[in-house]
């Protein structure tokens, strides 16, 4: 998961939309940009095996998925908005939403829509495969725009959505993000009270061990007591993903581990493996060495070269 940085600094003002267009065709959404001033836009993707995640900012301007834009670029996706910063608006055939910092917004991307930024643009990014939302949500249509709120009181699958994309869309020392935890948190945002109890309970368990990752008492009872039922059902709904709960929080500890030891100020491998939840340092060295096929100090010396 290697991050790509596109940005219109530099660049001749006269081209900035064009090849701004360009890239959001290749690396996100195809989208027709229009502006009175010389575009100013930063955009960071992470290409997941099924996903697309990004961070975008930018100056004021409007952005329109038409359908010549469709017909071109077609992507046959659902598309989830989460605004970090910045009022906007979003038109569809139906009618026009203000949108807040907070807000999130879930549409189709073969539906034409515009959007509109006037304080600017600063915005986490989520593209699903509409194929993937059937398979988890039960449907891959998304019949009126969807919107919800991240924010302290708002949506708790939102806000760990929020929370988990904006991490991994960091550009210093990034946590990479668990393609099956966001797809899941999609889907109960896309299909609500309709969601599968599985899938709800896999994405609220999920989010908890995000959240709490680098806890070291950071447990099966503590994230079926926090999601709301039994060990036994939380282990099935693991075990119905193909894996376990201690598996699962491994391989998180492990990830975000690496990522903190290619920084350069995260420490020692001993302070590395503590921040990460484990309590026993030789024991993360054999699992990093085991999950990576390199020792996590030849990871960490490489980074301080």
């Amino acid at each position: 998961m290697t991050p790509r940085v596109f940005s219109t600094a530099g660049l001749p003002a006269a081209r900035r939309v064009e090849l701004w267009e360009e890239h959001n065709a290749s690396a996100l959404i195809g989208l027709a940009v229009r502006t009175e001033r010389p575009l100013e836009a930063t955009e960071l993707n992470i290409r997941l095996p099924r996903l697309h995640l990004a961070r975008v900012t930018g100056s004021p301007h409007v952005v329109e998925r038409t359908s010549e834009v469709i017909g071109r670029d077609p992507a046959d996706a659902v598309a989830v908005y989460l605004s970090v910063r910045g009022r906007s608006w979003f038109t569809d055939a139906d009618r026009t939403r203000l949108l807040s910092p907070g807000s999130v917004l879930l549409c189709e991307t073969d539906r034409p829509f515009a959007r509109g930024f006037a304080d600017g643009l600063d915005e986490l990014v989520v593209r699903v495969p509409r194929q993937a939302c059937a398979e988890l949500a039960g449907t891959g249509r998304v019949p009126a725009p969807v919107v919800t709120s991240f924010g302290r009181d708002g949506n708790p699958y939102a806000r760990a959505l929020a929370r988990i994309t904006k991490n991994a869309a960091r550009t210093w020392q990034p946590v990479p993000a668990d393609e099956r935890t966001v797809l899941d948190l999609v889907a109960v945002l896309l299909a609500g009270q309709r969601t599968e109890r599985a899938v709800a309970h896999r994405a609220a368990a999920r989010s908890y061990i995000a959240d709490n990752l680098t806890d070291p008492r950071l447990g099966a009872g503590r994230i079926a007591a926090a999601t709301g039922i039994s060990e036994r059902q939380l282990s099935r709904v693991f075990a119905d993903d193909g894996t376990t709960v201690p598996r699962h929080i491994l391989s998180c500890r492990l990830e975000l581990a690496r990522s903190l030891l290619t920084g350069p100020a995260a420490g020692s491998v001993t302070d590395v493996a503590a921040r990460c939840g484990f309590t026993s340092a030789a024991y993360f060295s054999h699992a990093f060495h085991e999950r990576f096929g390199i020792r996590a100090v030849d990871v960490r010396r490489e980074a301080r070269a």
